[in-house]
């Protein structure tokens, strides 16, 4: 065929298939960038304080009391739907892990990470870890903030109760959860038991009656663990039963669909590809657009 075309043929089979390879990129549905949208619900803020002293590596839980700590910590996280939370971790001195925030998976990886290494001083205050909890809440959440305090309530600073009534005077509510026993359990760190000035075993034991105490002046409630449960169902389900206010937070949605760019794309490639005749234009023919070389 002396007007064909071998360079317009070859164009065509180009545009046809750039078309089908875009239509078919489209149907994967490709998505680029984010949204950020403000989400309003109701529920409860909570700040949870975990103490991570050398006495919460104490053995009377299997396999110690941090370790079931973080378990249980791991299964509110997997509950929550509209609340926001926040951890403190505590010891000598009190740090914000994570602020409040409604990013649950964010909130799971950080609860994992606990650890006595993060506790840049020993000890253990309560005292300090209720009052940086306190002021940890975001603005305009009103009467519906929670404090779970985690520890075997053995507090080296006696400034707990202080603490304590503040938050009641702001309308916090503490919840506290006494993990341990009664009896207590050596605390072994590297293989080796820590000992007192007197080279005997330190034995660290549970304190319920300052933790009732916390709780009962807030109006919250206290939970013994059990080597069953931690107690965190049962401070749940008293902390559904709170009235509940509007929470605005800010959520990453799904990243914007961008596939109607490629089907439009592929649309005008495939009308080029109809609209170009495989026969020479003889208007056309002085140019050499097409021509082989």
């Amino acid at each position: 065929m002396p007007d064909a075309s071998t360079g317009r043929m070859k164009l065509k089979f180009i545009l046809f298939t750039t078309a089908v390879i875009l239509v078919i990129l489209a149907a994967a549905r490709p998505q680029f960038g984010s949204k950020l949208r403000e989400q309003k619900s109701e529920g409860i803020e909570m700040m949870l304080a975990v103490d991570i002293s050398n006495s919460m590596l104490a053995e009377d839980f299997e396999p110690n009391r941090l370790e079931r700590t973080k378990y249980a910590i791991n299964k509110l996280f997997d509950g929550l739907e509209q609340d926001r939370v926040g951890v403190i971790v505590f010891a000598g001195d009190a740090t914000v892990q994570l602020p409040i925030t409604s990013d649950y998976r964010m909130a799971k990886a950080f609860a994992k990470r606990i650890s006595p290494s993060m506790a840049s001083v020993q000890g253990t205050s309560i005292g300090k870890a209720l009052s940086l909890a306190e002021m940890s809440f975001s603005s305009g959440s009103g009467d519906s903030r929670v404090i779970i305090l985690i520890t075997d309530g053995e507090d080296h600073e006696g400034n707990v109760m202080q603490a304590a009534e503040r938050a009641a005077e702001q309308g916090i509510r503490i919840f506290t959860i006494g993990i341990g026993t009664p009896e207590g359990a050596p605390i072994q760190i590297g293989g080796e038991f820590i000992k007192d000035e007197k080279g005997d075993m330190v034995v660290s034991k549970l304190d319920e009656k300052m933790l009732s105490e916390v709780a009962q002046i807030t109006g919250g409630a206290y939970v013994r663990s059990t080597k069953q449960s931690i107690g965190l169902d049962e401070i749940v389900k008293s902390i559904n039963e709170m009235e509940q206010t509007e929470l605005s937070m800010m959520r990453f949605e799904e990243f914007n669909e961008q596939y109607q760019y490629l089907l439009i794309a592929a649309l005008v490639l495939l009308l080029a590809e109809f609209l170009l005749l495989d026969r020479r234009n003889p208007l056309l023919a002085h140019l050499n657009i097409f021509r082989e070389k």
